[in-house]
Order: structure tokens, then sequence, then C-alpha cells
């Protein structure tokens, strides 16, 4: 584990990989150091802002190495039901990746349980990780320049639904109507780290369900 300096007010943890940062960020937020107003986590970085008033980077960095990492449960958080239409223009390509058939592919990506395990890259994405193992694929070799709102997609170990249009690079298998971004909605994003997402396969012009299914911890 590294420690190092991000500006005047920061520090970031880089850790050996994504368990590591969850495992150090659930102990420090359950026990949140003085004048530590963030927690940031992506997959092998923890980020931690502090309000310098209050404390300074030596004090953080000493609660961050006297920190006992928590073995966290990806299996507890609130559920959130997903409807897609499978019908990404890499759904094919992710086929040929991984050895299975299209159909395969959708039986692999709705019989798992996902967790989001950090957010990034664009508000409301989160990062889904505990899927199926055999749904590594890597980045497409060029990026799309537009991604459509509501894209379901893969890339490595992970999946995400893209909040709205924007650019990426991950391989597209099919798309939902949810919404999950809205600056009116509280919380907007309902990809937010530990909620569990299950997705549901559904066909062309049927209607989908679209109902947030949550609960405290049980199968919805």
């Amino acid at each position: 584990m590294r420690v190092l300096p991000c500006g005047d007010t920061a520090l970031l943890v880089e850790a050996a990989g994504l368990d590591d940062v969850l495992a150090l960020h659930a102990a420090l937020d359950a026990d949140r150091p003085a004048g530590v107003v963030d927690l940031v986590p992506a997959a092998r970085t923890l980020l931690l802002r502090f309000d310098p008033g209050r404390t300074d980077a030596a004090a953080v960095e000493r609660a961050v190495r006297e920190a006992k990492p928590v073995a966290v449960a990806r299996s507890d958080g609130e559920l959130l039901e997903i409807p897609v239409v499978y019908d990404g223009p890499d759904l094919a390509d992710v086929a040929h990746h991984t050895g299975l058939s299209e159909r395969d592919v959708i039986a692999e990506h709705t019989g798992h349980d996902w967790t989001v395990a950090f957010g990034g890259f664009a508000p409301g994405f989160g990062y889904l990780t505990g899927g199926s193992p055999r749904l590594e694929v890597p980045r497409r070799a060029e990026s799309r320049t537009r991604v459509p709102t509501g894209s379901v997609a893969l890339a490595g170990t992970f999946s995400g639904v893209y909040p709205r249009s924007s650019p990426g690079g991950w391989q597209l298998i099919g798309h939902t109507d949810l919404v999950t971004w809205d600056v009116d909605r509280d919380p907007p994003a309902l990809l937010r780290p530990g909620v569990r997402v299950r997705f549901v396969a559904v066909e062309p012009g049927q209607p989908a369900d679209l109902r947030t299914a949550r609960t405290a911890g049980g199968d919805a």
C-alpha cells in the first residue's frame, strides 16, 4: 500500500486491488478519521479528502495505516432490477471473445447478481462487479464517439449502464429504458456503491417493468 499526496487537501491510497480498496474503505467509512470529509473508492485507489482546518496529511496517513480493513460482503446491499433488451451491437463480439453463444451471454449476464463497487467516468456511472467470470472481455479496440443513454455494457470484469450519451469503449450488449441518473431525484444515482443489481431480459417492444426493486438485504 502506498499513500501519496494529492494536492494540499487529499491523499491517494494505492492498494493491490479492488477487494483491498473496498475493505479499507469500509473500515475508514465506519470509523472516519477526524477531518476527513470524503472517501472516493476506485478500482485500485482510495482518495481521502480532508479539511485542513481540522487535520493534516500526516494525521490522515496515520489513520489509514492504523486502520484494520473490513471484509466486504457484496451480497447484503439493496437490490435493483434493471430490465434489458439484449440487442447491443457488440453482443456477437462478446460471444466470440467468450466462446459462448449469444443466448448464453445473456444467460450469464442475467444469472448473477452484480454489485456496484464504485462510481466514476460520468455522474451516475457505476462499476458493477461480482458477475459471471465467463463474461470477462476486453474493451473495444476503438472507442465510440457516442454511446446511447441506457446502453448496457461489459469491459474487463465489469459491467455498467451508461447514464447519458457519451463517448465510450465498452462492449455494448443491450439497452435499458430505466433512468439511472436524474438530478431531480433524491438520490440522483440509482447505481450507488453497495447496491446490488439484477439484470432482467425483456423482449423488444415488450412493456418493461421499470420498478426499482429494492430490499434491505434480501431478494426482491
